[in-house]
């Protein structure tokens, strides 16, 4: 590919993500900051054009090239609007301003480098016409199914840092005032204080651990015996482990209620935490089983024969090498226990026993400010968000692994 094509497809390229992401934010920017902005869109076009033929042109080897072309998109956008990237002045919504057009200048940056990454290894052909519009497909569907999943999340984090006034006065304005300062957080504050909500923090948290811990304390063994062991029965219950799903799960309710109420466990976390390992066991002892199997059996026979029993070499041998299978199996009995509604619904009468979706629902009432449940949502949230995002990779290669063996 020669010089001339590889500046036409970057100025294609460049364009088309500045005027998309001018575009996209431009309305996010409107509807969360309540301004009415102008679309600068050509303006981004060309910085964005600028930036790709610099990305494609100069060699590999020269020095910052990524930090120099990430650089050069705000600097040009800069210069071509006056210091005005969203054609109003910078000191009105000054924060919203500054946050939307770094975040935006970063994704514009990621989209082209992304796109246009190998190109010069490659001839100008139908082939990498294709590849290239389907990186920006891909680009594209990415960004917008994001955005798509964000702006609910940030609608409930914008509710909860809103006071009741503001939210009756106009309840379509997205925006937040940090003007107010650490005032916005007013309604964290009194979640924990006036309505006690970290103690449904506290027992979500214990639930969900002690059921992680006697969930992997009968699936391991279980799973263990079916990848390993030959007893009658075996590949129907492999088969068929999993059926316990195809029954609802308000038909065990009754019963259980029933039940745990003769032998007074009802109104109790012990409930739950029976509850939710049985209802997980089935899946983690199939994730499991599936797993075991892509371990040599060479390994264990090398460990008895030096000397160490079965459960020694699971101990040893099996168990550090699952480690991506018990942290994915571990993840989902986690999500399980931390938003199950229904058996703590039932089970559960003593407010000071209620996990987070209990305790959320006994806010959801008149007598609660609409942002203080908002503010309930968030934090309870963002435990599995973060700990899905530090578990991502664990969680990948225990689900996919055992696909072909398993």
């Amino acid at each position: 590919m020669n010089i001339y094509q590889k500046i036409i497809i970057s100025i294609i390229i460049g364009s088309l993500w500045g005027f998309i992401m001018n575009i996209i934010f431009g309305i996010f920017l409107m509807l969360t900051a309540g301004i009415l902005i102008k679309f600068t869109y050509f303006s981004f076009m060309i910085a964005s054009s600028i930036s790709a033929i610099y990305f494609t042109v100069i060699k590999k080897n020269f020095y910052n090239k990524n930090l120099i072309c990430f650089i050069l998109i705000p600097i040009i956008i800069i210069i071509l609007t006056f210091g005005s990237p969203y054609g109003i002045s910078i000191k009105d919504k000054t924060i919203y301003q500054i946050i939307f057009f770094f975040i935006q200048i970063f994704i514009i940056f990621i989209s082209i480098k992304l796109c246009l990454k190998g190109m010069g290894r490659m001839s100008f052909s139908r082939y990498f016409i294709e590849t290239i519009f389907v990186k920006v497909l891909k680009g594209i569907g990415f960004t917008f199914f994001l955005l798509i999943i964000l702006f609910p999340f940030y609608l409930m984090m914008m509710t909860s840092m809103k006071t009741q006034a503001l939210l009756l006065i106009n309840p379509l304005d997205l925006s937040i005032d940090f003007s107010r300062g650490f005032n916005v957080l007013n309604s964290y504050v009194e979640l924990f204080t006036v309505w006690k909500f970290g103690t449904f923090l506290i027992n979500s948290f214990i639930v969900s651990i002690l059921s992680i811990f006697i969930a992997l304390l009968f699936a391991i063994p279980g799973a263990y015996a079916v990848a390993r062991f030959k007893f009658p029965g075996k590949y129907f219950l492999t088969n068929s482990i999993l059926l316990i799903y195809l029954i609802p799960m308000i038909t065990l309710l009754i019963p259980l209620y029933s039940f745990f109420t003769q032998i007074n466990l009802r109104d109790s976390l012990i409930g739950l935490i029976i509850v939710y390992p049985a209802v997980t066991i089935p899946v983690a002892i199939y994730m499991l089983q599936g797993y075991f199997k892509t371990i040599p059996d060479e390994l264990e026979e090398a460990g008895l024969i030096d000397g160490l029993n079965r459960i020694g070499v699971i101990i040893k041998i099996t168990l550090p090498l699952s480690l991506p299978a018990i942290a994915s199996v571990s993840l989902f009995i986690f999500m399980v226990a931390w938003n199950e509604y229904l058996f703590a619904y039932m089970f559960l009468d003593t407010p000071e026993l209620f996990t987070l979706p209990r305790g959320l629902n006994s806010l959801d009432g008149t007598e609660v400010p609409r942002q203080h449940l908002m503010a309930g949502s968030v934090i309870s949230s963002v435990p599995v968000i973060i700990i899905f995002l530090w578990a991502e990779k664990y969680l990948t290669g225990g689900l996919t692994a055992g696909g072909i063996k398993g």
